[in-house]
């Protein structure tokens, strides 16, 4: 139990690490792809886009503000 309780927590670092937004901006990227190629979309767009965005809104998120 102790190393299914480890290989779990290591695959929660791992995917989410410092910042759950990432993980979660990734999740419901690419949850939004599979709905739109399910009803037939060509979503091949959607995944560099989101990436961008999510990447953006991090680093907005990590930087200190000008003054």
């Amino acid at each position: 139990m102790r190393a299914l309780r480890l290989f779990a927590r290591f695959w929660y670092d791992f995917i989410v690490g410092d910042d759950w937004t990432i993980a979660a901006g990734v999740v419901a990227a690419l949850t939004l792809t599979a709905v739109l190629v399910h009803t037939g979309t060509a979503a091949w767009w959607l995944l560099p886009l989101a990436v961008v965005a999510v990447l953006g809104i991090s680093l907005a998120r990590a930087t200190p503000p000008r003054r």
